[in-house]
């Protein structure tokens, strides 16, 4: 019987286990959870299958290394590259290297910066303990283009991060603060300045001084930040920035208490109790697996629907503010959207729509849900890198009848 402890020996004579080991520190390198248990296992696996076919090797990596779907394109490329794919790998290489870029590379297979990284940091690695190689079969490969400084990292696109920016970034989520402006409450607190007498104290005073001599007794309303209620879209569209997004929710959740966090694609999610887990990884890994359309298609105004028929009246019920993460692109063509977003509205203090898709110049709202949407939200703000992140605050703080308003009417005007 074979162990995981001492997995049986490849029939090349160790070069394909040692690959296989290179090939997991390519993939936890470019942000996939990779330990030295999955490694083994993936040598088993390879053992049991056998290498009949490109395809067996694939299958059999893919079944220990990939877990949930939004793995599946990093795995993919990293497969491709590491076990010789001249297309991608040419392509990885433009990535790294200083190049001009031509006509025809808009027509090969687009890799992503995370991967890229991870390919060349592992080569550089190898080349560091290997001896030199002949001239002829030498690949060098050039990183210095992908360092960023703190400047840099603030503005870059979160979809363009590499897997160290990607660390970075979720180190700075974690420690964002948002300022939300307090608001009154129903409760009272004891203040000699307060607009409202206070009988109740005022004759448990005059019942202390025999003599009769008392001084009226008063309150005013406590102020507190409002509640926040976030709803985020995770479907296809939105992929690439959802797992930051599960982020900066749990950042927003262990800073303040009533933050009601739920996701959304063709189904809604409640995953309020699993980001108050300490651990951000932890808490986001959690999160993901709790939900079952991730990447899938978008039902906006189905998902919309049935968060104000069975969670309304839970968590809207003391006037919060509402973010809505999407980038507006509905399935269903923004079938029942109007109805949804018009109850919403009225249900919440503030209804903040971030979109993704602002960071491109002379974006209008021309899909169907988007111009539905825009005429039902009090601001309208971007959300693809950390300074978009920092500026929502002055949004969370500013007046409903400032200069956000002036704003979201010329948005309306051009969805008009």
């Amino acid at each position: 019987m074979t162990s995981r402890a001492d997995p049986p020996p490849p029939q090349d004579g160790g070069k394909l286990s040692h690959n296989i080991m290179h090939f997991a520190r390519v993939l936890r390198d470019a942000g996939l959870p990779v330990g030295p248990g999955k490694v083994l296992a993936a040598v088993e696996a390879v053992a049991a299958v056998g290498l009949r076919s490109r395809a067996d090797l694939y299958w059999a990596l893919h079944a220990v290394f990939v877990n949930r779907r939004d793995q599946r394109d990093v795995f993919d490329q990293a497969f491709h590259i590491f076990w010789r794919n001249p297309d991608l790998l040419k392509r990885m290489m433009s990535m790294m290297l200083p190049t001009l870029k031509t006509d025809s590379e808009d027509d090969k297979p687009k890799v992503s910066h995370r991967v890229a990284e991870a390919v060349a940091k592992n080569r550089m690695n190898e080349d560091a303990m290997m001896p030199e190689p002949e001239e002829d079969d030498r690949i060098e490969l050039d990183a210095a283009l992908t360092h960023s400084d703190r400047d840099v990292l603030a503005e870059k696109d979160f979809e363009t991060m590499t897997a160290d920016e990607f660390a970075k970034a979720r180190q700075a989520i974690a420690r964002l603060r948002l300022a939300f402006k307090p608001v009154p409450t129903r409760r009272f607190a004891a203040d000699p300045r307060g607009h409202r007498a206070d009988l109740r104290a005022s004759l448990r005073e005059a019942a202390k001084r025999p003599d009769g001599v008392w001084q009226l007794k008063r309150r005013k309303h406590r102020r507190s930040p409002p509640p926040v209620v976030v709803l985020c879209d995770i479907s296809g569209s939105m992929d690439r920035y959802a797992r930051m997004m599960l982020h900066f929710l749990h950042a927003l959740t262990s800073d303040r208490d009533r933050v009601h966090s739920f996701l959304f694609g063709t189904r809604l999610t409640n995953i309020t109790r699993l980001l108050r887990q300490k651990d951000p990884d932890v808490a986001v890994d959690r999160a993901s697996k709790a939900v079952e359309d991730w990447a899938g298609g978008t039902r906006i105004g189905g998902c919309l629907e049935n968060f104000n028929k069975d969670w309304s009246r839970r968590v809207l019920g003391q006037n919060p503010i509402v973010l809505l993460i999407t980038d507006g692109l509905d399935r269903e063509g923004g079938d029942g959207l109007e109805g949804a977003m018009d109850r919403l509205h009225r249900s919440c203090r503030k209804l903040i729509w971030l979109n993704p898709l602002l960071r491109f110049d002379g974006y209008e709202p021309r899909a169907t849900g988007a111009r539905t949407m825009i005429r039902h939200v009090d601001a309208f703000r971007p959300v693809h890198n950390l300074t978009s992140l920092m500026q929502l605050a002055e949004v969370l703080i500013a007046d409903e009848h400032g200069s956000p308003m002036r704003e979201m009417n010329e948005w309306r005007q051009k969805a008009a």
